[in-house]
């Protein structure tokens, strides 16, 4: 109708679109970081007295690392630290 104003439905619409995907970004960053931090973990161990990496090389260390088994377990291991830590976050 003319002359009237919006009930503020479309505000708290957008509100909650940007707190979810400020969740979602939030979310993909502290996952990242948790496989950021495997992966370089992995990488470090490659270059240690035991490891290979010293005599094969970095190319080397890096393709021995970038395995699907050690993706889905960073990946896991990410998503559950993420669970764990906004259970953490909520329960305070």
């Amino acid at each position: 109708m003319i002359g009237t104003r919006p009930r503020g439905g479309h505000f708290r619409q957008f509100a909650r679109l940007i707190q979810v995907r400020k969740a979602i970004w939030r979310a993909i960053v502290e996952i990242g970081f948790v496989i950021f931090l495997f992966y370089s973990n992995l990488l470090m161990g490659e270059f240690t007295r035991s490891g290979k990496g010293q005599t094969m090389g970095f190319a080397w260390a890096i393709a021995d690392i970038l395995t699907n088994a050690n993706l889905a377990i960073a990946i896991m291991a990410a998503l559950i630290g993420y669970v764990v830590f906004e259970f953490l976050r909520k329960k305070s």
